[in-house]
């Protein structure tokens, strides 16, 4: 039934929702929060006492590393027209990228 509902009104366009927006937030800090500490401590374990340090700082710097390289061109070759294998460079930084772009309520 909701279902039916929602397409009812497909001819309009969605605003986006704060709530939406802010639930995608707290899900990915969420989901960073659990796995970088986890994932560093499971490779810290895996070496000897002197290398731990190392190890968590390198897990956290590399974390911060993809997550420059999926703003940059990650999200233009996940989401962009392309082959069927990749997309292509074509909103690379978020180019072309604006809020009337923008599919639904979720960002």
């Amino acid at each position: 039934m909701t279902l039916m509902a929602s397409s009812a009104f497909a001819g309009e366009t969605a605003a986006l929702d704060t709530g939406d927006t802010a639930w995608i937030l707290v899900a990915t800090a969420l989901v960073l929060f659990m796995s970088l500490p986890g994932l560093a401590l499971f490779y810290g374990g895996l070496v000897r006492i002197k290398n731990v340090l190392s190890i968590l700082l390198q897990c956290f710097a590399i974390s911060g590393i993809v997550t420059i390289l999926w703003l940059a061109v990650g999200y233009s070759i996940a989401f962009s027209d392309g082959n069927a294998f990749a997309g292509g460079l074509s909103k690379m930084f978020f180019t072309g990228i604006t809020k009337d772009t923008l599919v639904g309520t979720i960002p």
